[in-house]
């Protein structure tokens, strides 16, 4: 009976049993509603409770903020698991999320499985280890990175901490939705400068957020979907010319893909610059949700107000420190994924297709037509168990976007999409 209140029009008045009613039960943890009996609203009927003891529920339903009330229910990425739901049936190639199918490091791998019998315990809140290690790695403080669950938690507490309802933030159209996720859901307003020669435009950004006052500029650097870079020099430059008070959160999740002149040197003393980078491409532990921001220090000190402290997996924080250890590894991965990388543009080359310039671990394909093209083309391949991605704005959405993959899931790749491109001209 408990249960049936959860989904009744009405509410008794609380308690594991109503005290002026004995024989009715009611779920004990629905707080009281009814002071007294001169709380009449509507009509009581579910299991004969008089009037005057209960309340329209109508009445008593917490208030979203105004915000959000406004909000759409949104999810920035379907996954692939929803795909397979959806399809009855698992894929036979996951080229869609650009996970690391390499895998993570086998001493990452052994160090959590050793772990696993001690997850009991909460993580570090401190993450420790793992940031005095990272800080070493990159020859700064540990007091100048901060761990998260992911880039996109980092991305969401950075826009808590410096966005409020009206804020101007700028970045790409098309650039990294998770971003934009967090922008509106603090109040942001946004504004989105259209990609350049398929890389994101430092000029135009720094233009709009001039024009804006804006207080915010987000740049991936190599990006995503378009797998472009931009070298050092230009971010450099980019960082140099910053209106004042804006900060630049550079996305570096593929920096390791990336040719060496791509990342700038690491200067902390800059407050106007916030880096991030992630355990879940090169190193291949997605599903361990462990990213990292590193700048001023006063900026990272500010995470410690609104970050979640025992947020993060303790298994992924000791896999993530054994991954960072083990460099030679890396070095493998990074060969791997530009032998990939050369055979997805093989493939698209004897299709006739175009590959774009890559720095990530991912390949964008221009199908030479329209969006509705390229999303035929992409809906074919998903149809046949290939799971791929494409660009949502345009003039990105002319093109798919395959991740690197090992043989076997290449061999299927260029087996289908002869068959997915004449499915989808024929449309």
């Amino acid at each position: 009976m408990p249960g049936y209140f959860w989904n009744s029009p009405y509410r008794a008045c609380g308690g594991c049993t109503c005290q002026k009613y004995p024989s009715i039960e009611v779920c004990h943890s629905i707080a009281p509603l009814v002071a007294n009996d001169s709380q009449i609203v509507g009509a009581a009927t579910d299991f004969n409770v008089p009037k005057a003891n209960c309340i329209d529920r109508a009445m008593t339903k917490p208030r979203l903020t105004p915000l959000a009330e406004i909000l759409p229910a949104t999810v920035p990425f379907v996954g692939p698991e929803a795909a397979e739901r959806q399809r009855g049936r698992a894929f036979d190639a996951r080229l869609g999320a650009n996970e690391s199918v390499f895998g993570p490091s086998p001493r990452a791998i052994a160090a959590m499985e050793a772990a696993a019998g001690d997850v009991w315990m909460y993580a570090d809140p401190e993450s420790h280890e793992l940031r005095a290690a990272l800080a070493q790695h990159l020859g700064i403080s540990m007091h100048e990175v901060v761990v998260g669950e992911g880039i996109d938690s980092l991305l969401g507490y950075l826009v808590r901490l410096f966005i409020t309802q009206g804020d101007a933030v700028v970045t790409s159209d098309g650039a990294y939705p998770t971003f934009n996720y967090h922008v509106v859901g603090y109040g942001g307003t946004l504004t989105a400068v259209p990609f350049r020669d398929d890389k994101e435009d430092p000029e135009a950004l720094l233009k709009a957020a001039s024009e804006k006052n804006a207080k915010l500029i987000y740049l991936a650097n190599p990006d995503n979907p378009m797998a472009s870079h931009h070298p050092a020099a230009v971010i450099d430059d980019m960082i140099a010319r910053l209106p004042a008070e804006c900060l630049l959160v550079l996305d570096e999740a593929y920096f390791e893909f990336a040719p060496h002149d791509t990342a700038p040197a690491i200067d902390t003393s800059n407050a106007q610059v916030v880096r991030m980078r992630t355990f879940s491409k090169a190193y291949g532990m997605a599903g361990g949700r462990v990213g990292y921001a590193f700048g001023h220090r006063d900026n990272i000190r500010a995470f410690e107000k609104v970050r979640n402290h025992f947020g993060m997996n303790r298994i992924a924080q000791i896999g993530a420190l054994a991954a960072l250890a083990d460099q030679d590894y890396l070095e493998k991965i990074k060969q791997d994924a530009t032998a990939s990388r050369d055979r997805i543009a093989a493939i698209a080359r004897e299709n006739g297709l175009e590959p774009l310039p890559s720095a990530t671990n991912f390949v964008t394909i221009d199908c030479g037509q329209d969006g509705a093209f390229a999303k035929a083309v992409l809906e074919e391949l998903v149809a046949r168990g290939i799971f791929v991605r494409m660009p949502f704005a345009e003039p990105g959405n002319r093109c798919i976007r395959v991740s690197c993959g090992r043989k076997p899931d290449l061999d299927k790749l260029a087996k289908i999409l002869p068959k997915a491109l004449k499915a989808a001209l024929a449309r």
